[in-house]
């Protein structure tokens, strides 16, 4: 029997603590923390921001006309080549040409037409051809007045290259003589006939072709040959 009274004053104890607790209807989680945050956030942005006030904005009308004619004035005035081009005022006006002594109007149909007609022609080209003539290339005729040796007939008559010794010489080769020897010549085409006229090829009695190739003083008669075409 005590032990039924004391559960019970137990239970009425407990039954008294629970109804003096007050009950919001809504605990607190994170969910609730995180939005109060935010919002304290958001509040302290909305306080720092100052939105300044737009500033007032100038309109102005453009004139096409005025803005050429300034274009115009000030490339007139410095000829800087800027479009649109302006010449100097001191310049004189210029001059359409129609036509002019000297110029040609064979490229005008109307003006060629004029002057002569296709027969016309015709017998133009027929007398240009009359007066055509073909000239046959001929040996050259021997030199007046000149008893000294044809070195061109020469030149044509050999066939041996520079340097390939053909006749016999005496003495010993000296660079100095042959030097003096044909220093008394201005061209190798001199040395060549005083070589020939004094007895050459068979002959060197003046010492211009040491070497016996029967060309004297470095005298090539290459040129002569490749004229000839060989």
């Amino acid at each position: 029997m005590r032990t039924v009274f004391l559960c019970g004053v137990a239970a009425l104890a407990l039954a008294g603590c629970a109804s003096n607790m007050p009950d919001s209807g809504a605990g607190v989680g994170f969910q609730d923390y995180g939005e109060q945050q935010y919002r304290s956030q958001q509040e302290a942005l909305n306080t720092q921001l100052t939105v300044q006030p737009p500033t007032a904005v100038e309109t102005s009308t453009l004139d096409g006309n005025s803005l050429e004619t300034q274009a115009a004035a000030g490339a007139a005035a410095q000829n800087s080549g800027v479009a649109p081009l302006q010449a100097s005022p001191s310049n004189a006006a210029p001059q359409m040409v129609t036509n002019s002594a000297g110029i040609s109007n064979e490229n005008s149909f109307e003006a060629v037409s004029a002057e002569r007609d296709i027969q016309d022609d015709a017998a133009l080209i027929a007398q240009n051809r009359a007066q055509y003539q073909v000239v046959t290339p001929t040996q050259l005729p021997p030199r007046p007045d000149s008893n000294s040796p044809n070195i061109v007939a020469y030149a044509l008559q050999t066939t041996n290259p520079v340097g390939t010794p053909l006749y016999e010489r005496s003495g010993r080769y000296d660079g100095n003589r042959i030097g003096r020897a044909c220093g008394q010549y201005n061209s190798s085409d001199l040395a060549q006939e005083a070589f020939l006229a004094a007895g050459g090829p068979q002959r060197d009695r003046k010492g211009l072709d040491p070497d016996g190739d029967g060309f004297a003083c470095a005298w090539d008669p290459a040129p002569f040959r490749a004229a000839r075409g060989g």
